[in-house]
């Protein structure tokens, strides 16, 4: 896609001439781009190479050809990349050539380019009303992840400031917010919360904060309308470490807008075909145009819904619903993908446990996780051992809680996301 000129753009409601084009005309363009990226893929990486050696590139030039062409799956990369380090050969740009080498929960490799906005979130931002000589306090994680990095790397695109604060320390972060007086904070969904809190105890001045940016996990009706109460508008977001922002909500607060740089499709899950009607829920799976990693039909495991319909901001592409699930066990934990891959690791390095479930539920607009293990042992020491493993493991924290031998349902669920989303 083309460099956008940030001239004269700060008081503008839109990004760029792209954004408002004709329906018509943006699916011409996204088609044209579409065959130029598989030609791309298959003559620069070695897995479209092999996976796309019988595809002529010329020829793919509509949704229709795009559904027949395979979907390579999110969840897949653990063992792929595993076979074939770094990034099981879907990289056009080499490791060293890349700004930032990062490893999300999997574990799966990921890299930033050196693109300016690599990830495309500068659109996004804008979209929300964040400009040019704003100050962001970024509460993603720094740590080894790029979740904190796409937020920053669009705020600083759009001339931002940005405070690094990461996760943890929420004193000092408090702290920070009452002196530097940003407008704009993004986070997983719940930290900000977590924030403000710590403030009032503090008796700090948090008001400043009039915008936040969420991402990572889900955003519960109660809790948006907690940061409502206190004058705060709240932005969702969707995005992967591997695709960069796909979606995001305007102040229309209607959907969530298509990025300019993605072409979405809904499949059936488990069919990998479309489905029948517009408004059908089921899994979303996107082809990037981005030129250093062409992932082409990236299957993400999570089920939206897509509307063709406009929206009220005045934005033409199409928006999806939300986030409506997962359409396979594969979970989110603040902010953090938790496989069962792993939960079976848990359970491998602890004899004394025959079987493992863990249940993700919401209380008071947080994630709450749940280890449920079948053991004849339980005792303190024993739950905490797994406990530390579990965090090791996973990446977030758990409660562990012991059930009878024999007790968890036989329906080869390891994980159960009862979370409500209506």
């Amino acid at each position: 896609m083309p460099m956008t000129d940030m001239t004269d753009m700060t008081d503008s409601d839109f990004y760029d001439e792209l954004e408002t084009r004709e329906p018509a005309d943006r699916e011409a363009q996204l088609m044209q781009a579409l065959s130029d990226q598989v030609a791309n893929a298959k003559d620069n990486t070695g897995w479209y190479g092999g996976t796309l050696a019988d595809v002529d590139p010329a020829e793919v030039n509509s949704r229709a050809a795009l559904a027949r062409l395979p979907v390579t799956r999110k969840h897949d990369l653990i063992k792929l990349q595993a076979e074939r380090p770094p990034f099981a050969g879907m990289n056009v740009l080499e490791p060293g050539e890349a700004a930032m080498l990062f490893t999300s929960p999997g574990p799966i490799y990921e890299f930033q380019g050196r693109r300016e906005d690599y990830y495309g979130s500068a659109r996004m931002l804008h979209a929300m009303g964040v400009r040019q000589g704003d100050i962001v306090h970024n509460s993603f994680s720094y740590h080894l992840t790029p979740g904190a990095w796409i937020f920053q790397s669009g705020a600083q695109a759009l001339g931002c400031a940005v405070i690094p604060g990461g996760v943890g320390n929420s004193e000092q972060q408090a702290q920070l917010i009452a002196h530097f007086r940003p407008r704009v904070h993004a986070a997983t969904p719940d930290y900000l919360k977590t924030l403000i809190e710590k403030g009032e105890e503090m008796k700090l001045d948090m008001s400043s904060i009039t915008i936040a940016i969420v991402g990572g996990g889900p955003l519960f009706p109660q809790l948006r309308e907690w940061y409502n109460g206190r004058g705060i508008q709240v932005f969702n977001t969707f995005g992967t470490a591997d695709l960069g922002m796909v979606a995001y909500e305007t102040t229309a607060f209607d959907g969530m807008v298509i990025t300019e740089d993605k072409i979405v499709e809904v499949l059936i899950p488990g069919t990998g075909e479309p489905v029948a009607n517009e408004g059908d829920v089921g899994e979303m799976v996107v082809t990037t145009l981005n030129p250093e990693y062409p992932l082409i039909r990236f299957a993400t495991g999570d089920l939206t819904a897509i509307t063709t319909e406009p929206s009220p901001c005045g934005r033409t592409n199409m928006r999806m619903k939300g986030w409506m699930g997962r359409a396979d066990q594969t979970t989110k934990v603040r902010g953090m993908f938790v496989h069962p891959e792993q939960v079976a690791e848990v359970v491998k390095r602890h004899a004394e446990v025959a079987k493992a479930r863990l249940v993700v539920d919401g209380l008071d607009g947080k994630d709450v996780a749940s280890f449920k293990c079948e053991s004849e042992e339980t005792g303190d020491g024993l739950r905490e051992s797994i406990a530390t493993t579990f965090n090791a493991v996973c990446k977030v924290r758990g409660e562990v809680e012991f059930v009878p031998p024999g007790s968890l349902p036989n329906d080869g669920k390891v994980i159960d996301d009862i979370r409500k989303f209506d």
